[in-house]
């Protein structure tokens, strides 16, 4: 998938307390997915956050 021409293929999945899955963005570069979870995940919710790329098995 594209955003405006631009490939998009990694992805910032949330999981909340109930276990269901969110996402959150779509970046371009595994090292920019990575920065996003690490910011989020930093903020001391007890929310669950992991780069996965597109068409991979999310962790269980």
């Amino acid at each position: 998938m594209t955003d405006g021409g631009t490939m998009l293929p990694w992805l910032v999945i949330r999981q909340d307390d109930n276990g269901n899955r969110y996402r959150v963005g779509r970046y371009a570069t595994e090292d920019e997915a990575q920065k996003v979870a690490d910011s989020l995940g930093d903020r001391g919710h007890e929310q669950l956050y992991w780069v996965e790329r597109m068409g991979q098995t999310a962790p269980s």
